[in-house]
C-alpha cells in the first residue's frame, strides 16, 4: 500500500516509489478524437442503439472495450518501464440517472479485471473519475454535449459523487495494487451558463467544500489509500485551495504546453514565445501545482500532459523533443506523471490503430468530414477550415454588435466553435458514424473493432525511445 511521507510517495518498506506511467483514456471514459467517433459518448451510444438495435450495440460496446484495454496491453506498459497506470472512468458504468444509486457490477467486473492485470504485472493503477454525475466542466471528456457543468450547483449529483466514492472506497480498501483515487478529473466550479473566459475566478469555497467532504468520506471507509486532488480549472488553479487537510494526500495538475502542440518548431518562436528548455523550466516551477507543492510539502502528480503526432509529419521531431525536455524537467524535480495518452487512432498515443486497419477504413468518410467540420474541440491546432472560419465571423460580428468590454474574444470564437461545431454538428454526424456497421453480423462488428486490440496497433516508436529512459527510475 502506497502511503505519503514528508513529501514523498513510498511503500510498505518506505522504499521512495516513482509513479510514471500512461493514461488509458477511451476505454471506460470515451472521447470522440481518441475512438474516433463524432460527439459525445452517451450521444454515439443512442446513435448505434437506434440504427443497429440495442442488442448488436451492446455487443459493439463490449467489444470496443474488451479490444481497448487487455492484459497485452498492461504486459506492454511494464515491458516500457511504467509503474503506474491511469484508469479514467465514466461514472455511466458503475450508475445509471434513472436509478441514481443503485451500481452496476458489469462495470466493476470490468475494472476488477483489469486492476488484477495490474497485479499480475506488477503496474500500480489510479483510479480517475473521470465524468462525474451532472458534468464537472463543460467539455468532451466529461461525457458532456451541452457546456453546462450543473455538478457544482446541485446537491443531488454532489451526493451521488460522494457515494460511488464510498463504493469505491469500499471494494477496494486494503487493495495494494490501486495506487490511490483521483475523485475528479479537470474541475470547473465556476460556470454560469456555460461561458467562461480567461479571467475565470474559481468558487473556491463551493470547491473545498466538495473536496474535504469526498476526502473526509473516503477517509471513513478506507484509512490508508492515497486520495489525489487536482487544482480547478482543468487542473490548472491551486491558490485557493485548501491547504492539505488529511494524511495521504498527493495534488495532481496537469501541464498541456504550446510546445507539445505547435505549429512551429522546438526550440523555437511558437505563439506566445520562444519556447525552449530554460522556457519550459520556468512554466514548471512557476505553475500554481510545483508551488503549491513545495508550499505544503506534499507530492505532485501531473496526471496529463502529452504532444501530438497528427500535424505535418516533419514537425514530430520537434513535438518529440520538447516532450524529452518536460519529462526531464518533472523527473529532476522528483514531480509524478502520466502521459496522455496509451492508445488511440493516431493523435498523441503510446500506440495507434493502423491507418490500413478496417475500422480506419471504413470509418474513412466519417473521419474526413470531423475534420472539414472541425468537430473535435480538441484539434485547435489543426489548420482552419471553412466551418472554422465561418465561426470566426460569427464571432467577430456578436462580439461588434454587442459591442461591450464583457465580451471575451477568445472565448467568444472558442465557445461558439465548440456549442456549433463539437456540439451540435458532431451530433448531426452521429448516425453517419453508426451506418458504417449497419447490416454487419456481431462476427463482422467484432472484426472491425478488433482493430483496436493492441496485436493490431502500431506502438509510435519515435515516442517510445523518448519514453522508455525516463520511465525508469535512477537506482
Amino acid at each position: 500500500m502506497l502511503q505519503v511521507s514528508d513529501g514523498r510517495i513510498v511503500d510498505s518498506t518506505g522504499a521512495q516509489i516513482e509513479l510514471r506511467g500512461t493514461c488509458v483514456g477511451g476505454w471506460m471514459n470515451m472521447e470522440d478524437f481518441i475512438n474516433g467517433y463524432p460527439g459525445s459518448e452517451h450521444g454515439i451510444r443512442a446513435a448505434l442503439t437506434s440504427t443497429i438495435g440495442p442488442g448488436k450495440a451492446a455487443f459493439f460496446f463490449e467489444r470496443l472495450l474488451d479490444h481497448m484495454l487487455a492484459e497485452d496491453d498492461i504486459a506492454f506498459m511494464k515491458a516500457q518501464g511504467a509503474t503506474v497506470v491511469r484508469l479514467p472512468l465514466n461514472y455511466r458504468h458503475f450508475e445509471r440517472d434513472a436509478t441514481p444509486f443503485q451500481y452496476e457490477e458489469a462495470g466493476f467486473a470490468r475494472l476488477d479485471r483489469a486492476i488484477e492485470w495490474c497485479a499480475k504485472h506488477d503496474l500500480y493503477v489510479i483510479l480517475d473519475l473521470h465524468a462525474v454525475q451532472g458534468w464537472q466542466n463543460t467539455d468532451w471528456h466529461s461525457d458532456n454535449a451541452n457546456r453546462h457543468a450543473l455538478f457544482w450547483q446541485h446537491p443531488h449529483f454532489q451526493d451521488r459523487w460522494v457515494a460511488l466514492w464510498e463504493e469505491l472506497a469500499r471494494r477496494y480498501k486494503g487493495n495494494p495494487i490501486v495506487a490511490g483515487y483521483n475523485v475528479m478529473n479537470e474541475p470547473v466550479s465556476n460556470v454560469t451558463d456555460g461561458r467562461l473566459s480567461e479571467n475565470y475566478t474559481p468558487d473556491w469555497p463551493n470547491f473545498n467544500r466538495l473536496m474535504r467532504r469526498v476526502v473526509d468520506a473516503i477517509r471513513a471507509i478506507d484509512a490508508d489509500h492515497i486520495v489525489f486532488l487536482e487544482g480547478d480549472y482543468y487542473s490548472r488553479l491551486f491558490d485557493g485551495m485548501e491547504a492539505p487537510f488529511a494524511p495521504n494526500l498527493v495534488y495532481s495538475s496537469h501541464n498541456y504546453t504550446r510546445a507539445g502542440f505547435g505549429p512551429g518548431p522546438y526550440p523555437g518562436e511558437l505563439i506566445g514565445g520562444y519556447w525552449d528548455r530554460a522556457y519550459q523550466v520556468e512554466r514548471v516551477d512557476e505553475a500554481e501545482g510545483t508551488v503549491f507543492s513545495t508550499r505544503h510539502n506534499v507530492p505532485l502528480w501531473v496526471g496529463e500532459f502529452g504532444s501530438i503526432y497528427n500535424g505535418p509529419p516533419d514537425e514530430n521531431p520537434y513535438r518529440m523533443a520538447a516532450m524529452a525536455d518536460q519529462i526531464d524537467i518533472f523527473n529532476e524535480r522528483g514531480i509524478h506523471w502520466t502521459t496522455w495518452v496509451y492508445k488511440d487512432v493516431g493523435v498523441m498515443g503510446w500506440v495507434h490503430l493502423d491507418p490500413q486497419s478496417e475500422y480506419m477504413t471504413r470509418l474513412k468518410p466519417v473521419h474526413e468530414a470531423k475534420r472539414q467540420l472541425a468537430v473535435d474541440f480538441w484539434m485547435q491546432w489543426l489548420p482552419s477550415t471553412p466551418a472554422k472560419d465561418l465561426v470566426r465571423q460569427l464571432a467577430q460580428l456578436a462580439e461588434n454588435a454587442i459591442d461591450d468590454p464583457s465580451v471575451d474574444p477568445y472565448g467568444a470564437e472558442r465557445y461558439l466553435g465548440q456549442a456549433a461545431l463539437a456540439g451540435h454538428l458532431a451530433a448531426l454526424m452521429q448516425p453517419a458514424y453508426a451506418r458504417r456497421f449497419e447490416g454487419l453480423s456481431e462476427s463482422e462488428i467484432d472484426r472491425v473493432l478488433e482493430s483496436f486490440a493492441f496485436k493490431n496497433c502500431r506502438p509510435r516508436e519515435e515516442l517510445l525511445a523518448v519514453l522508455r529512459p525516463r520511465l525508469v527510475a535512477p537506482n
